[in-house]
């Protein structure tokens, strides 16, 4: 299993999948092979077909003009390869229009990207299997040696992964505020307003229990507006999903007065139940629908949050599994491919699902039918049963919506 580095990935918006990777790749390209005059990128089956309003092309584009190169995009909707439905092949061409060297990419998932055949891009386990093979293997070797979830982390990363999550927060905590406080209709043609302000504001005028309930709504709205604007956020695990934790993490810090040391602790905790289903499962709506987005995501704040209200191991584990067990089957089919409707919404209502969960899983005592492990394979079986126009191409369900 990879380190939470790779899960947690600092970036721009709108898309994990079709903007931070299809940019590092050719980034990448360009590096390996800076003698081209001229590259063309290929885009094929999910890249293409929803591209366009994820800012894939902007985002090749920008990536191409840090080398002073000139780049034509391609378009190739309905061609799927078989490794993975989001496909990227860069050519690169000299003076003569000669192709010189050519090199398919694979975005599968939180800005991370592979090929078939490159042994650097292949993933750098960290982890031990005998540890985090599966949820299982890690409750058992907690139980073992009497360690806390976000203890194994330290224990395997060191000391030093508490900097890169002080920075994740600290770009969780700016996303929350700058969403907080702007407002406009977010760009790309569907004209949808702001809500994060307006949704805060209301929030703090309710009384009693209704107001205290709205604030995570607001939260998680206002990172993921600041997602689809292509703002700075942290893939948790993917960008159409940033919203859900760290609305969570904020919410329970504020009502709470918790301090930032226990919220740092718990993204360790979250960032190891989103890593387990990335090594298990897939977080690629193109894969598996957005219940390998939204569904993780929400599994990730539950755990979180049932670590914060005081859950042991096992209600911390149940909590994780309801937010995949009660989103299977959500598919991916963003209107106008755009990071939007239904994405911001859904992020807003995940959190409020994984604060749900997070009390369910308390009020147990952590035993419950349904594993974890066991929801992962099932969201797997879903999500490949999904036909594909339910999987990020735009051509079903609230995609076809005018």
């Amino acid at each position: 299993m990879e380190s939470l580095r790779e899960l947690y990935r600092i970036g721009y918006g709108p898309s994990s999948s079709h903007t931070m990777g299809p940019r590092y790749a050719m980034e990448r390209f360009c590096t390996r092979h800076p003698e081209g005059t001229r590259y063309t990128a290929e885009l094929y089956g999910s890249l293409a077909a929803t591209g366009k309003g994820h800012l894939t092309d902007r985002a090749i584009r920008e990536a191409a003009h840090k080398f002073s190169k000139p780049v034509e995009i391609l378009w190739f909707p309905e061609t799927f390869k078989p490794f993975h439905p989001n496909a990227l092949t860069i050519r690169a061409f000299d003076s003569g229009d000669k192709e010189i060297a050519s090199k398919t990419y694979y975005s599968v998932g939180g800005g991370k990207i592979v090929t078939e055949d490159d042994n650097d891009l292949t993933p750098v386990e960290v982890y031990p299997e005998s540890i985090c093979r599966n949820f299982a293997s890690l409750l058992s070797y907690c139980s073992t040696e009497g360690l806390q979830i976000w203890e194994v982390v330290l224990e395997v990363e060191g000391q030093e992964i508490m900097d890169y999550i002080r920075e994740v927060w600290t770009t969780m905590v700016t996303a929350i505020q700058r969403g907080l406080n702007n407002e406009g209709v977010l760009p790309g043609g569907l004209k949808l307003q702001r809500k994060a302000a307006q949704y805060y504001a209301k929030a703090r005028d309710f009384t009693g229990s209704i107001g205290g309930n709205a604030l995570p709504l607001a939260y998680a709205l206002a990172v993921s507006e600041e997602n689809a604007g292509g703002g700075e956020i942290v893939t948790a695990p993917t960008c159409g999903s940033c919203g859900v934790l760290p609305a969570v993490l904020y919410y329970l810090m504020k009502e709470n007065g918790l301090a930032k040391i226990r919220v740092l602790r718990a993204l360790l905790t979250a960032g190891m139940i989103g890593n387990i289903v990335k090594e298990n499962g897939s977080i690629s709506g193109a894969e598996v629908g957005c219940q390998g987005e939204v569904g993780v995501a929400c599994a990730m704040a539950g755990g979180a949050a049932a670590q914060l209200l005081g859950g042991s191991i096992y209600q911390i584990e149940y909590a994780a599994e309801m937010g995949l067990e009660h989103h299977l089957g959500l598919t991916c089919d963003p209107m106008r491919g755009l990071v939007q409707i239904p994405c911001i919404e859904r992020n807003a209502l995940a959190s409020m699902r994984a604060l749900d969960h997070a009390l369910y899983a308390l009020m147990s005592d952590g035993r419950h039918k349904v594993s974890f492990d066991a929801a992962v394979e099932v969201m797997m079986e879903t999500g490949q049963a999904l036909p594909s126009l339910y999987r990020e191409t735009s051509m079903g369900g609230l995609a076809l919506i005018k």
